[in-house]
């Protein structure tokens, strides 16, 4: 049994990879004092009896590096894409012009910047917490191999590379974190 044991470190990575890009996903909402698209994309409308990404009842787009503009294409729905950005907690004032709504994007002042800091912080620990999840995974795998007879070797040679895999990944986590931080701190 000990020489068919097989750890999938390609499911663990997979997996990992994952946590990784919705950290990025979740970065790229943050606000940084400019525009993009991307902020948007937390943000649902109630389109058609259904919560509706923004991009899918407008036209998003960037024209200036303060300014986001949406062309909604259904004029009832301008209201509710309105009220949905208000009450997204972006802090973005929208204006209207017809079927278009403007987002000036604000300076960010000293302390929204420093709540955005600890709101990153939250999320990377979020994305830490779904890595070392996946770690416990692995290891929970390597017991139940060591209880079907793997050899003490093969158990710490697979820990130690669950764990390598880990600390690599945490470390991205981190860094992620510090350019993250270091981008809302940019004045």
């Amino acid at each position: 049994m000990s020489e068919e044991f097989e750890l999938d470190t390609d499911d663990l990575m997979r997996r990992m990879d994952g946590a990784m890009g919705n950290l990025r996903t979740e970065f790229a909402s943050l606000r940084t004092g400019r525009a993009s698209a991307s902020m948007l994309e937390p943000v649902q409308v109630d389109a058609y009896g259904s919560m509706t990404p923004i991009n899918q009842v407008g036209t998003v787009n960037v024209p200036e590096p303060r300014m986001v503009t949406i062309n909604v294409w259904d004029k009832g729905l301008v209201g509710k894409v309105e009220k949905a950005i208000r009450e997204s907690g972006l802090g973005i004032n929208p204006q209207l012009n017809g079927t278009i709504i403007m987002l000036p994007i604000p300076e960010l002042n000293e302390e929204r910047r420093r709540e955005l800091g600890k709101v990153a912080g939250q999320y990377a620990e979020s994305a830490r917490v779904s890595i070392r999840n996946l770690r416990r995974d692995g290891m929970d795998q390597i017991k139940k191999a060591k209880n079907d007879g793997m050899s003490e070797d093969d158990q710490k040679l697979w820990e130690a590379e669950v764990q390598e895999l880990t600390d690599s990944y945490i470390k991205n986590v981190d860094e992620a974190l510090e350019t993250k931080q270091a981008e809302i701190m940019q004045v």
